[in-house]
């Protein structure tokens, strides 16, 4: 059973329309981490708020003790835009219950997993006095727009920030009480490709078969990308591609989740990837090659006959272990550019990227977040890799020298980013518990 106050503390943060990408927000943003401040202050912890050139990070620290190990627990406190606002069944900011899951934008994402912890640490500081570990909380407020300015943030604070472990929770679960540690997370290269012919849009009567359409250009630019087996392509793409450990595939292949649950989930007439791999290894452990865009020409009513100026592509490379993502996107260029057609050019422009990340979850500290889990779900934990993408992850381990532990406690269909989030009270009351068996676990790792 919840205690009435910590859902309250649930709904007050789930209040604040937190969205880091908006700058008419930027006053919310404000509130909500002032919020948040308190809420660890109110604890017992030791909270403050620091400015970045973006939104406002805040610290907060236990009393410093010799011999304990330090846990950094990491979160985020803003969350994605809200639209298409019309299929939201009650407004994102007003938190409804209904049998027992909360909808709320940011429910899941990353509020009430980062709440859970914190919680977690109030309980155990009101019953005991003192935690079994220096602790520190690192919630930022930029983590939906890429932990813009959290690096830098990293390298000037990387002495108060000094860690032995970190722990996140913002990842996901494989299902209704299965818990799941996931140990590896892909990386992500993205661009775009831009397709230029003639100086302006041509009539296409007058000028068609005479010059190179660029709409057909980024069609078939974009279809070099794979081959029929849908392999990437691009000369050189799988060279630094670590290969799975056996044990890896022997335990995928015995989880509780597999392809049936993914075409349930997508909705997809059937599945498809790279040939020669499973469809859970295609998304924890291959590389891929996506088209997240495409446009060029006249999109309205009806028809307009033109030969379009200019055409577009937005692209993104999800990356695995020992890929490079600036590496990565000069082989891609280099191949768009050894196949761009005749009379016309290209230009391509990288965008964001973040390098994967992997663990040993058979490390003692991944042999206690084992431990936690399976005290807090009474089951023995799933360890899986994630297709997804936390750049911050990498960044830790670069600049503190620290694995992260990805404790998630998110289902499947917690819909993050999109209408109708939601989060399962009980998955709220299992997080509190599991800060409070991990902290306990971390204290002497076996």
């Amino acid at each position: 059973m919840i205690p009435p106050a910590h859902l309250d503390a649930l709904l007050e943060f789930l209040r604040f329309p937190s969205i880091s990408t908006d700058s008419s927000h930027r006053a919310d943003m404000h509130a909500c981490a002032g919020w948040l401040a308190a809420r660890l202050r109110t604890a017992g912890l030791e909270a403050v708020i620091r400015p970045t050139e973006g939104h406002p990070v805040i610290v907060a620290k236990n009393a410093r003790r010799e011999g304990r190990p330090t846990v950094l627990i990491y979160g985020h406190y803003d969350v994605q835009p809200v639209d298409p606002l019309n299929l939201w069944i009650h407004p994102p900011f007003e938190p409804h219950i209904e049998n027992g899951i909360i909808f709320a934008r940011g429910a899941t994402d990353n509020k009430g997993q980062i709440l859970a912890h914190v919680l977690g640490v109030a309980e155990t500081l009101a019953e005991q006095g003192e935690l079994p570990v220096n602790l520190t909380f690192l919630i930022e407020g930029e983590e939906e727009i890429g932990s813009t300015h959290l690096e830098a943030f990293l390298i000037e604070h990387r002495q108060e920030l000094a860690c032995d472990i970190a722990a996140v929770s913002d990842t996901g679960m494989l299902g209704r009480g299965i818990p799941t540690c996931t140990y590896g997370l892909r990386g992500i290269a993205c661009a775009e490709l831009l397709v230029h012919g003639p100086a302006q849009d041509l009539h296409s009567g007058i000028y068609g078969g005479a010059v190179a359409n660029p709409a057909t250009a980024v069609a078939r630019l974009v279809h070099s990308l794979h081959d029929e087996d849908g392999h990437v392509a691009v000369p050189g793409f799988y060279d630094r591609v670590r290969p799975l450990e056996a044990w890896e595939r022997e335990a995928w292949e015995n989880l509780p989740y597999g392809d049936s649950d993914i075409l349930e989930l997508t909705g997809v007439p059937e599945l498809f990837g790279e040939q020669g791999f499973g469809s859970l290894e295609r998304i924890w452990a291959r590389p891929t090659a996506e088209v997240n865009g495409i446009g060029g020409g006249y999109q309205g009513e009806g028809s307009k006959t033109v030969i379009p100026s200019t055409s577009m592509a937005k692209l993104s490379f999800r990356l695995v272990p020992d890929q490079d993502p600036a590496d990565t996107l000069e082989l891609v260029r280099l191949h768009l550019e050894s196949q761009c057609p005749p009379g016309i050019r290209i230009t391509f422009r990288a965008g964001h990227s973040g390098r994967p990340y992997l663990m040993d979850p058979n490390s003692p500290y991944g042999r206690a977040a084992a431990t936690a889990l399976e005290s807090t779900f009474g089951r023995s934990p799933c360890f899986i890799r994630e297709g997804g993408s936390i750049p911050i992850i990498r960044t830790i381990r670069d600049v503190l020298g620290a694995d992260t532990l990805m404790l998630g406690l998110a289902l499947p269909d917690c819909r993050a980013h999109s209408p109708n989030e939601n989060f399962p009270l009980e998955n709220f009351e299992a997080g509190i518990r599991l800060n409070r068996h991990l902290l306990a676990a971390l204290a002497e790792p076996g």
